[in-house]
């Protein structure tokens, strides 16, 4: 029996049988096993199946990570020269009812002695400091604006547009004064008013650059960048 088995071919055991069989969907491979490809094979072809050509699940997360880092939203420019116009004007008006009610007269004292409106002619920069370098504070102030002007195109936050708006206004403020008050053009004295006790006279423009660069340090503590973008550390 063993000797008609060997010269008729029959198969030993049942993976000898199973070794020439044909894969569903494909040619038979004599002498391997389904599955033999390696570990791994079927299931990368079933998840490529579905996948557009060109793109990896791999590629997915930095791309995605790219995507939430890249600035959202319009560009904040509005938001800017709109806290910057608010500023400014708040300011200019003030100077000229001071200029017209309060020059020449007594102090009004608002709570007793410790806060007066006051005019004063100030030539130096904010807070009556550096009186005399009144050219170079104009300089300064006519810098501040023109880099304002050129980050705005990248401004993508509100709290910075707030806070550069109000640097704007209150340096457009100020520099009105050096430009077109007495002495002469870029020397000119800028109006001061409001009066605490035991602290410089100061004016709407000084509390708007003072408020705007305090918010910027601020920003600058919690990582939020002009663009949009946050630094953790």
């Amino acid at each position: 029996m063993a000797e008609a088995e060997r010269i008729i071919g029959t198969p030993d055991t049942p993976h000898a049988a199973g070794a020439g069989q044909e894969r569903p969907g494909g040619n038979a491979v004599p002498g391997r096993r389904p599955g033999a490809d390696g570990p791994g094979t079927d299931r990368t072809a079933a998840d490529g199946a579905g996948r557009t050509p060109g793109t990896s699940s791999r590629a997915d997360g930095p791309r995605d990570d790219a995507a939430q880092d890249k600035p959202r939203g319009p560009r904040r420019i509005a938001v800017l020269f709109t806290v910057a116009a608010v500023a400014y004007v708040l300011d200019l008006v003030s100077k000229m009812i001071v200029v017209a009610k309060l020059e020449h007269h007594p102090p009004i004292r608002i709570i007793g002695d410790w806060l007066q409106l006051e005019a004063i002619r100030n030539a130096g920069a904010a807070f009556g400091f550096g009186e005399a370098f009144t050219v170079i504070f104009t300089v300064i102030a006519a810098a501040v604006i023109v880099v304002i002007t050129r980050l705005a195109r990248k401004l993508y936050s509100v709290p910075w547009a707030i806070a550069l708006g109000l640097l704007l206004g209150g340096a457009l403020g100020n520099l009105t004064d050096r430009i077109f008050r007495a002495p002469g053009v870029f020397e000119g004295a800028v109006v001061d008013f409001i009066s605490p006790k035991h602290f410089a006279v100061f004016n709407l423009a000084d509390s708007a650059i003072v408020c705007g660069g305090i918010l910027i340090v601020l920003l600058s503590f919690r990582g939020l960048d002009p663009d949009g973008t946050v630094h953790r550390d």
